[in-house]
């Protein structure tokens, strides 16, 4: 039985962050043509506070791995937010993770399958799975991960 995102998430029982402002002169999301466009999320917490911190510098792969899926959250919540209907996605196209990490860290993939595995839940085995990058930098105000990505909706 093929369940619509929003639907996913309410049986996946996922709790969505408040959605972050934008932190400098961008628009959070934007639409062109039949794409939506997410600009680079932070790992929003419940209480709307950022999680921070470096991969490889007293935060485990596993650990970071958890911060990634919290950005995935707020992507969901930062989409829901600024463009409404979840279910108006048919698909994740592009993924851009960013790991804040020691340089001899390595295991960005692993970090970012963190969200890619929260979106395959959501959207789909097939459909929630796009073509990514994993890099490691410094990131803003220390966050541990941060994704932009790019959905494909429907017509």
């Amino acid at each position: 039985m093929h369940m619509l995102p929003s639907e996913k998430i309410k049986a996946l029982g996922l709790k969505l962050p408040p959605a972050p402002q934008p932190a400098g002169l961008y628009k959070p999301i934007l639409v062109v043509d039949n794409f939506l466009y997410v600009s680079g999320q932070g790992p929003i917490q419940y209480d709307g506070t950022l999680m921070t911190g470096r991969a490889g510098d007293g935060m485990s792969v596993e650990d970071a791995k958890l911060v990634a899926r919290q950005v995935g959250l707020t992507m969901l919540s930062t989409i829901s937010t600024h463009f409404g209907d979840l279910d108006r996605i048919k698909r994740l196209v592009k993924t851009l993770g960013m790991v804040n990490c020691t340089p001899d860290f390595g295991k960005q993939p692993l970090v970012i399958n963190g969200f890619s595995e929260l979106m395959a839940q959501v959207f789909g085995d097939d459909h929630g799975v796009g073509v990514r990058s994993a890099v490691g930098m410094m990131l803003p105000d220390n966050i541990v991960v941060e994704v932009e990505a790019m959905f494909e909706l429907h017509q």
